[in-house]
Formats: C-alpha cells, sequence, structure tokens
C-alpha cells in the first residue's frame, strides 16, 4: 500500500500550475526580495548567517522550488 503525502507546499504547486502559464512562467520575486536573498548568500559566503536568516533563506528556497515545480506540473499536464 502506498500512501500518498501532499504538504502544504504541494498544494500550493497544484494550485499555481491550475493558473495560465504565463502568470507562473511570469512570476518573479519583488526587486526588494531579490536584493535580500543576494544580501543573504553574500553574507552566508563571508561571515555566515544566523540561525533566522538561515531560516529566512530557507523560506525563500522554499518559495523557488515550489514555483518551479508549478511550472514542471504545467509541462506534464500539458502534454
Amino acid at each position: 500500500m502506498v500512501v500518498e503525502y501532499n504538504s502544504v507546499y504541494d498544494e500550493l504547486a497544484q494550485f499555481l500550475a491550475s493558473l495560465s502559464p504565463r502568470k507562473v512562467l511570469a512570476y518573479k520575486a519583488s526587486p526588494k526580495s531579490q536584493m535580500r536573498v543576494n544580501e543573504l548568500l553574500e553574507k552566508n559566503k563571508t561571515t555566515g548567517l544566523t540561525e533566522e536568516e538561515e531560516k529566512e533563506m530557507e523560506r525563500y528556497m522554499t518559495v523557488e522550488h515550489i514555483v518551479r515545480l508549478a511550472n514542471a506540473l504545467q509541462r506534464l499536464e500539458s502534454k
């Protein structure tokens, strides 16, 4: 027996995949968010991140992963 696990992130990715492909593909983080990610990446290379900054970076990475997953789901569903 296979148990399927759907996290809230999976549900969000499926929702995004149901949107217009153009809207999902066009999604970009705001310039402010992009700048913050760049700051965190640079700080990680130089002095390292605090525990709170690591959590913040994980959230950004999770959002990126969800958007990529939604794009992949759209490609699969369009075949």
